[in-house]
């Protein structure tokens, strides 16, 4: 290659190590990766990541695929990596096995770092959290619950927005306010005692003396089809409710559209309020009403952890707290 291109070898290895970049010229960079391209060569990154003892990878650790913030925060992940010559690993976390499975391969150092999502922390526990930072993997960790133990933590409380949110329907009227929520915060005891929106919900029906009626309490919110159906069933109740809190964004905007099926008028007939603030809530009709960050931006998720990940002496833990807001939109 370094014939082919009319440099020397040494000036071949920095170019496709990426070394000393800055001071290699633009034209000589172009010969060397041209005649990279000419004899299908390619750096072999295993072999380099034994060298260096580093993978020059991070992860993030989800629960699931096709959740709007999680692609957000992929997004935010992916954009940082990038900048510093890094790739990015998804994990998906939606099982004891996997999660045993993943914090094995995280113990292994299968990257470098690791930005675990909100919810994880139901399937994975504190103490397996504490047991990576103490392996010297460089983590954050996106938990309203979790205590920092060697690693950074972004919180973002959700209660007094959902308590608004909630408190706002009640105020205007409503008195059969159903909740639309997740399969685990339903039927996982652990998960309910921590659920901040199920919770929530609870607090201001019993705050306003609405009466408590837990049929209304059903499951939906993990994807769109099956909060349309819930919806569907509860406007299909001779006692119907006549408002709707879902516990995602994306069912919320599910609520609207089987209430316009069953013919019915938002916010008249039915109110709605979703939460998570998907940027979709500003073109349904009306606009969806959420609960959720002020803004969908997770940069500050991935400066944290390539800030940890590429500092040449030890970081403190740090805490980052962006509480959730509730914004009053045309659905309520």
């Amino acid at each position: 290659m370094a014939a082919l291109a009319g440099v020397s070898v040494a000036t071949v290895s920095y170019v496709m190590n990426g070394r000393m970049s800055d001071r290699i010229p633009e034209a000589t960079k172009g010969r060397v990766l041209s005649a990279a391209r000419q004899l299908g060569y390619s750096p072999n990154r295993s072999a380099r990541s034994l060298r260096r003892r580093k993978t020059e990878q991070v992860c993030l650790v989800v629960d699931s695929i096709g959740v709007p913030s999680n692609d957000q925060l992929a997004r935010a992940l992916h954009a940082r990596a990038d900048e510093v010559g890094y790739g990015v690993v998804t994990m998906v976390v939606d099982s004891p096995d996997r999660a045993e499975k993943t914090v094995d391969l995280l113990h292994q150092r299968l990257v470098d770092g690791a930005v675990v999502a909100p919810s994880i922390n139901r399937q994975v526990s504190d103490e397996a959290l504490a047991g990576l930072a103490r392996g010297g993997l460089p983590l954050v960790v996106m938990s309203n619950t979790a205590i920092p133990a060697g690693f950074d933590v972004v919180r973002a409380p959700e209660a007094q927005a959902c308590d608004e949110a909630l408190d706002h329907l009640y105020s205007s009227g409503c008195r059969r306010v159903a909740y639309v929520g997740h399969q685990a915060e339903l039927t996982d005891a652990a998960v309910r005692n921590r659920s901040e929106r199920l919770n929530a919900y609870l607090a201001a029906r019993e705050r306003h003396g609405a009466e408590a009626d837990d049929s209304l309490i059903v499951e939906g919110a993990d994807g769109r089809v099956a909060a349309y159906q819930s919806t569907r069933r509860l406007l299909a109740r001779p006692d119907r409710p006549d408002a709707v809190f879902t516990a995602s964004g994306r069912a919320g905007v599910s609520a609207l559209w089987a209430v316009r099926d069953e013919g019915l008028a938002v916010p008249d007939n039915i109110a709605v309020v979703g939460c998570g603030n998907l940027p979709e809530s500003l073109i349904t009709q009306p606009p969806l009403s959420t609960v959720g960050a002020a803004a969908a931006d997770f940069t500050d998720v991935s400066t944290l952890l390539f800030e940890r990940l590429l500092a040449t002496e030890p970081l403190p833990v740090r805490e980052i707290t962006t509480p959730w807001v509730f914004t009053n939109r045309g659905s309520s």
